[in-house]
């Protein structure tokens, strides 16, 4: 007995010590990638998309800050337009340069510089004959009026094909970022005859530390603070872990197995954004994996905190028949996670997020409402069970679960409701260097409760008291204080006291008579 103890201490310790080494190895190859100072959106034959009375095709938004000690800019390489043949021939009557397009660079704060609006009416983004007499601006033409800040902004580039000529291409340029804020790209073409203008090439945009776009930068840092976080709780969790292992329950495995996906999830996001910070690409692979570790993170936490609620290895030793439908609520959950994930931040590189995201967070967020009912209907029951039994010391470490729990809902809705006001009033991204903030408080949050429940349920000389046992009337204290001092018998497996000459058989026909109420 004693030496099939060893052998699972044993390979508890050396599976923990390989997550460790995995994790270490993740970060010491984080450090060693090769830097480079920009960040890169590439065109694939993209298509232009008729707004208004121009073909627009968006070139990427994001926030860049300005530095006086390493130069922000936006540059074009290998930039090419190509037309129809229809709109060459269309053209060839017409000498020499046929064909405009227009790159038009403005910070948010200049929207209203570009573009106008005839009599009242519908804003236009290219000139009008009436808009030429009314704002001078040449017909044919983007819209554009200088910055009370700066004349020579909004930058507009012109490009033009040339004869007959099916593509034309743009000379290397490299706009420099005179200030800081969010900078919005846009290709115009105003002449009709261009219906159809595709695009192929990139832009590389640089912020003075690097490739990420301003939003995402803070982050880099705050997930280096969470896995220095998560490493301190796994230390403090592990050592009172090996220290009474003989002692841990089923419900500590499931607190350990959620430390190590979140200090997983947290290196793993750190991996991702010095990737993109240096290379100025999202591997789809990289981040897939990342976005799936989180939502596997965020599923088991869910759960954990639901079994708990339920009284699974205090109040009951099995779910029963509940077992299903954990699970199956679980798959769904992660299912509805994994996909807004993946549709957030997979290949993404601006710091707009995209319209597709409103569709996917309805089900996620029904989800999580269903599973907090769930969560608060299960934990009342169990304070209920508790308190009949008249189990004090369970019932005091339930209460403060169910405080903390309630004060983890209470920030969450506040939080939510912050985070609609706070999009509704920044529809442009003009906030982008506090939104960081946005999701860095919901990894806190779930650090925070974590911390509560390794606290509560810590695996230590008196964890027999938390298994499940039938303890009614006063004696039920006396017994949890003489585990402290004795240990289990043999064949003991939770059911610490027997009353009134009940069994084992009896206390599973309750536990099965109350999951078919539930």
């Amino acid at each position: 007995m004693d030496f099939t103890i060893q052998m699972r201490a044993t390979r508890t310790r050396r599976r923990n010590n390989g997550i460790f080494l995995t994790l270490s190895l993740l970060l010491l190859l984080s450090l060693f990638a090769n830097p480079t100072n920009a960040s890169i959106h590439i065109y694939d034959n993209q298509t232009f998309r008729e707004v208004g009375n121009a073909y627009l095709l968006s070139g990427g938004s994001e926030g860049i800050a300005a530095s006086l000690s390493t130069g922000s800019y936006i540059r074009f390489e290998k930039i090419t337009f190509w037309r129809s043949k229809d709109a060459a021939d269309k053209h060839s009557d017409m000498e020499h340069s046929t064909g405009l397009i227009q790159v038009i660079i403005f910070e948010a704060a200049d929207r209203n510089n570009i573009g106008g609006s005839a009599y009242g009416g519908q804003r236009a983004i290219c000139c009008t004959p009436d808009l030429a007499k009314m704002e001078g601006c040449k017909q044919g033409e983007v819209i554009r009026r200088p910055s009370a800040i700066d004349i020579n902004w909004p930058i507009v580039l012109n490009v033009q094909f040339r004869g007959n000529y099916l593509y034309a291409n743009m000379d290397y340029k490299e706009v420099s970022i005179p200030k800081t804020g969010m900078y919005n790209l846009f290709f115009v073409a105003c002449d009709p005859k261009l219906k159809g203008l595709v695009m192929s090439g990139k832009t590389l945009w640089k912020n003075p530390d690097g490739y990420l776009p301003g939003r995402m930068a803070p982050l880099m840092k705050f997930y280096v603070f969470m896995s220095l976080a998560y490493v301190v709780l796994g230390i403090i969790w592990f050592t009172q872990y090996v220290r009474f292992w003989k002692d841990v329950l089923q419900l500590q495995h499931c607190i350990t197995l959620v430390i190590a996906l979140g200090l997983f999830e947290m290196i793993l996001w750190y991996v991702d954004y010095v990737n993109f910070n240096n290379t100025g690409m999202r591997p789809i692979v990289v981040t897939t994996l990342v976005v799936t570790v989180g939502a596997v993170r965020k599923t088991v936490s869910r759960l954990l905190i639901l079994i708990v609620s339920m009284g699974y290895g205090v109040v009951r030793p099995t779910l029963g028949g509940l077992t299903s439908k954990v699970l199956l609520l679980g798959t769904t959950f992660f299912l509805a996670t994994e996909l807004l994930n993946i549709t957030e931040y997979v290949g993404t590189i601006n710091d707009v997020s995209g319209r597709a995201r409103l569709f996917l967070v309805l089900p996620d967020a029904f989800l999580d409402a269903f599973l907090i009912l769930w969560i608060f209907t299960s934990l009342s029951r169990t304070l209920e069970q508790l308190q009949a039994k008249r189990s004090s010391v369970k019932l005091d470490m339930y209460r403060k679960f169910s405080n903390a729990l309630a004060v983890t809902v209470i920030a969450s809705v506040a939080w939510i409701v912050y985070e609609v006001y706070f999009k509704a009033t920044d529809p442009f991204n003009e906030k982008w260097q506090s939104a960081w903030i946005i999701t860095a408080f919901w990894d806190i949050l779930a650090f925070a409760l974590l911390c509560v429940i390794c606290y509560l349920w810590a695996p230590s000389q008196s964890s027999q008291r938390y298994a499940y046992s039938e303890e009614v009337g006063e004696e039920s204290d006396d017994e949890e204080s003489q585990s402290l001092t004795r240990g289990k018998p043999e064949g003991d497996i939770g059911l610490v006291k027997q009353e009134n000459g009940g069994s084992t058989e009896d206390l599973d026909e309750d536990d099965s008579e109350e999951d078919k109420r539930e």
